[in-house]
């Protein structure tokens, strides 16, 4: 993923200029207008190189072609990341930032340039206006595959870390985002799991709107992470740690919730008897009720493997009681603690229950409508035509 919506119009991804944005070239930004700025770019006056760094910067908001048109720029604005100007370095990054946006040719480019370097020593620096921007340069990078090794190669990942247990919100964000895709890459997610990070992300995770982008990239970042026992240790040590995974799976947008219900079912499947409590304990039961019957497919599929394993014993009991969903969650009902919880997991169970009969009648007259055409005795054969769904 690229850098999302960039607070202050530093980067955009999701704006677009419609009638210019990737149509003929305007009228200031000729191909005399373009070069004039490459050249301005490799000036040696500083001035005039911070200028045209500003108007790169501008220029490639919104545009892909502007972003081919200064892919020349690349090299003299890496350099340009070593000066000592704190001016120089800001416009800089923004510049490289949004020449990086939705190009994988300048997100190569710019690390090979050997720009990685000067934008970690950023992230360890005292200054939070070149940290943030640091850290969303590196967001940026990270969504390409040929950089993610060379992204974590380089130390990237604790310094990541600790931008997401003190940066400022925004850095915070951005910070989550990129270690998401440098978990992506084979072995950083164990590399990721040694900066003990859990703490920082249920952290964030617990003041961001479950619904949001971020609450989405923590819940993938920690499934990841509780596939290792130190990963679910990790944080069912930490207070609020499975609750504000619960609250995703209530609350979260459906990739989300889907996150949710992943890491909870991983926990339960590697020591039930270690993780059903502390599970269950956060009243879970309402939020896969829900999921049973309005998850995507994979969604539905977890959690119902979950509240199996969630109950007294996860098989069936008898013959007299088959395992059918509905049994499984009543067995769950009269376990949970709490009056008000167990109240909402009836109602919940009762409009599941309901819902299943309204899909299963409606099925039943597409048969009937099918099988007994006007024109055909009812006693006629039928073929099952209908699609599952």
């Amino acid at each position: 993923m690229d850098s999302p919506n960039y607070h202050g119009g530093v980067a955009t991804e999701a704006a677009t200029v419609g009638a210019n944005s990737d149509t003929e070239l305007p009228k200031s930004s000729s191909p005399s207008k373009v070069n004039e700025i490459l050249q301005l770019i490799q000036n040696d006056d500083v001035e005039l190189k911070i200028e045209a760094a500003k108007e790169i910067r501008r220029l490639t908001k919104t545009s892909q072609r502007y972003r081919r048109h200064f892919s020349n720029a690349v090299k003299p604005l890496v350099e340009m990341l070593r000066y000592s100007s704190v001016e120089a370095n800001e416009a800089t990054l923004l510049a490289l930032l949004n020449l990086a946006v939705k190009d994988e040719t300048n997100k190569i480019s710019i690390i090979h340039a050997g720009a990685l370097d000067p934008i970690l020593s950023f992230l360890r620096s005292d200054h939070p206006t070149l940290q943030e921007h640091a850290t969303a340069s590196l967001l940026t990078l990270s969504a390409s595959s040929v950089n993610k090794p060379i992204i974590s190669a380089a130390g990237t990942i604790p310094l990541l870390v600790e931008i997401l247990r003190d940066g400022c919100m925004q850095a915070k964000v951005d910070a989550i985002m990129a270690l998401y895709n440098l978990s992506t890459h084979p072995g950083n997610t164990s590399l990721i799991l040694h900066t003990e990070p859990v703490p920082c992300i249920v952290d964030l995770l617990k003041f961001c709107k479950k619904s949001s982008k971020t609450a989405e990239k923590c819940t993938a970042l920690i499934e990841s992470l509780v596939g290792f026992e130190e990963g679910r240790i990790a944080l069912t040590s930490e207070e609020g740690g499975v609750l504000a995974v619960v609250e995703v799976l209530e609350s979260g947008s459906l990739q989300s919730r889907e996150h949710a219900v992943g890491t909870l079912l991983t926990m339960c499947q590697s020591d039930r008897s270690k993780y059903r409590e502390p599970i269950l304990r956060e009243g879970v039961i309402p939020g896969l009720l829900e999921l049973t019957v309005q998850g995507s497919p994979k969604s539905q599929s977890k959690a119902q493997t979950l509240l199996r394993l969630l109950r007294d014993s996860p098989y069936p009991r008898s013959e007299l009681q088959p395992d059918t969903l509905e049994n499984i969650v009543s067995s769950l009902i009269s376990q949970i603690d709490g009056k008000d919880q167990a109240e909402k997991a009836k109602q919940m169970l009762a409009e599941m229950v309901q819902v299943s009969m309204e899909q299963s009648l409606r099925h039943l007259q597409q048969r009937a409508l099918i099988c007994t055409p006007a024109d055909l005795p009812v006693t006629s054969n039928c073929t099952s035509e209908v699609s599952s769904k």
